[in-house]
C-alpha cells in the first residue's frame, strides 16, 4: 500500500472516536475511584459507545450550556460539577435538573461530571489554584485514606523476575516518590492437582514441590483490575494464589486541597490583592488580619470548611477556600488568615485545566471552552 494512501487511512480511523474514548483520558487524569462516597460522578447521561463529533467542558451543566453544546456541534458535556446529584424519581421537567436531562437526551447529548475525582487527583482543581497564585513545593493538604493496596502472590523462582517486571510496567511498586518497590522472599511451594486438573508443572495427582518467590507489591487501588488481567496473563500457573489487602500509607498523591508557598512573603493586605487578582474574584470574606507576612498557603476549590484545621496544622499562613458560614470565621483562632473568594470563583479555572488537558490528549476533535458563566450567585 502507498505511504500516502497508509496515512489517509491512519488519520482517518484517528478523527473515528466514540465517548468512551475521551471517558478513557479523563479517567487517567481523575480516577473516579478516588471521588468521595457521597458525590455521583462518572457518565450520567447518554450512550459510551456514540461516535463523537466534539466535547465542549463546563463548570455546571445548565439548559443554556447543552443549547451551546448543539450550536458547537459537540454532543459530549465535560461538566466538573454533576447535574444528578441525588436521586430523580421523575422525568417532568418541573425542576431546572430534569429540564437539563430531558433535553440533552432528546437531542443525544451525553453529559460526564468528575467533581471529587478531579478536586482529589494531584493534577486537578487545587493544583490550579496553585499554579494560578504560583505557589511552590505544593503538597496535599488532607491525603486520602485507604487508597494504597499490596499484592501478594507466589511464582515459580525462575518466572519471578519477569511477573514482578510485568507489574511494575502496569503501575504497580510505586509509593510515594518511588516506583518499583517489592519485597520477595524464596521458599518452597507444594501442590497435588486432582482428575481435573492441568498442571503447567508437576503432573496431577503427584505431590510437587516448587522453589517458588513469595512476591508483594504496593499499587494504587484503581489499578487493581489491571495488576490482577496482568498477573494471570503473565504467570503460568493454572490456578494463582494472590491475596489483597489495604494497607495504611498515606497517599501523597491523591487527597483534598493543597498546600504551597509564594516566592516572596507578602503583607495581608497585598496578599488579598494578589489574590482578587490572581484568582479574578471581587470580593473576599476574610477573617481578621494577625498583621504578619503570608507565605505557606492551603488551598480547597468549593466548599472547604472541614480544612480548616487541616490548613493549621501545616503551619499555613493563609487557607483559601469558598462556602465559610459565619461561626467558620472563628476558626481562625488568630492563628490563620482564612479567606472565603466564592465557591464558583475558586473553581472557575477548572474547565481550562480539562480543554488544555484533552487538547493534548485528542487532537482531532474539538474540546471547546464553554463561554456561559453558570455562576448562580450575583453582586450588586
Amino acid at each position: 500500500m502507498p505511504i500516502a494512501v497508509r496515512n489517509v487511512l491512519f488519520r482517518f480511523k484517528l478523527i473515528i472516536m466514540i465517548i468512551q474514548d475521551v471517558i478513557n483520558h479523563l479517567e487517567l487524569l481523575a480516577p473516579l475511584s478516588y471521588a468521595e462516597d457521597f458525590d455521583n460522578v462518572g457518565l450520567l447521561v447518554g450512550d459510551k459507545t456514540t461516535k463523537l463529533t466534539g466535547v465542549l467542558v463546563t463548570l455546571d451543566t445548565l439548559e443554556t450550556v447543552v443549547d451551546e453544546a448543539m450550536a458547537k456541534g459537540c454532543n459530549l458535556i465535560v461538566s466538573f460539577h454533576p447535574i444528578i446529584f441525588k436521586g430523580l424519581k421523575t422525568l417532568t421537567g418541573k425542576t431546572y435538573v430534569e429540564r437539563v436531562v430531558i433535553k440533552a437526551i432528546t437531542h443525544n447529548i451525553a453529559i460526564y461530571s468528575m467533581h471529587t475525582a478531579l478536586d482529589n487527583a494531584f493534577n486537578g482543581v487545587n493544583a490550579m489554584i496553585c499554579d494560578r497564585l504560583k505557589l511552590q513545593n505544593k503538597r496535599i493538604l488532607i491525603p486520602q485514606n485507604g487508597t494504597i493496596k499490596k499484592l501478594t502472590t507466589y511464582a515459580p523462582k525462575k518466572e519471578a523476575e519477569a511477573i514482578r517486571n510485568a507489574l511494575f510496567s502496569v503501575g504497580a511498586g510505586s509509593i510515594g516518590n518511588y516506583t518499583n518497590c517489592s519485597f520477595n522472599v524464596d521458599g518452597l511451594g507444594t501442590f497435588k492437582g486432582n482428575a481435573a486438573s492441568n498442571p503447567t508443572i508437576g503432573e496431577k495427582g503427584t505431590l510437587h514441590t516448587e522453589e517458588e518467590t513469595k512476591i508483594t507489591v504496593t499499587f494504587p487501588k484503581h489499578l487493581e483490575s489491571k495488576l490482577l488481567n496482568t498477573l494471570f496473563a503473565t504467570h503460568s500457573y493454572e490456578e494463582i494464589a494472590y491475596e489483597i489487602h489495604t494497607i495504611e500509607n498515606k497517599n501523597q498523591h491523591i487527597g483534598m486541597g493543597m498546600v504551597g508557598e509564594l516566592a516572596t512573603p507578602l503583607s495581608e493586605i497585598d496578599f488579598l490583592n494578589y489574590l482578587k487578582t490572581n484568582m479574578k474574584t471581587a470580593p473576599i470574606r476574610h477573617s481578621q488580619f494577625l498583621n504578619k507576612k503570608i507565605k505557606k498557603v492551603a488551598v480547597l476549590g468549593g466548599s472547604g470548611s472541614f480544612a480548616i484545621a487541616a490548613a493549621k496544622s501545616t503551619g499555613a499562613d493563609a487557607f483559601i477556600t469558598a462556602d465559610l458560614k459565619y461561626h467558620d470565621f472563628f476558626s481562625a483562632e488568630n492563628n490563620i488568615l482564612l479567606a472565603d473568594i466564592g465557591h464558583y470563583e475558586s473553581e472557575q479555572f477548572t474547565k481550562t485545566l480539562l480543554v488544555e488537558y484533552l487538547t493534548k490528549k485528542i487532537t482531532n476533535f474539538a474540546i471547546v471552552l464553554s463561554n456561559t458563566n453558570t455562576n448562580p450567585v450575583k453582586y450588586f
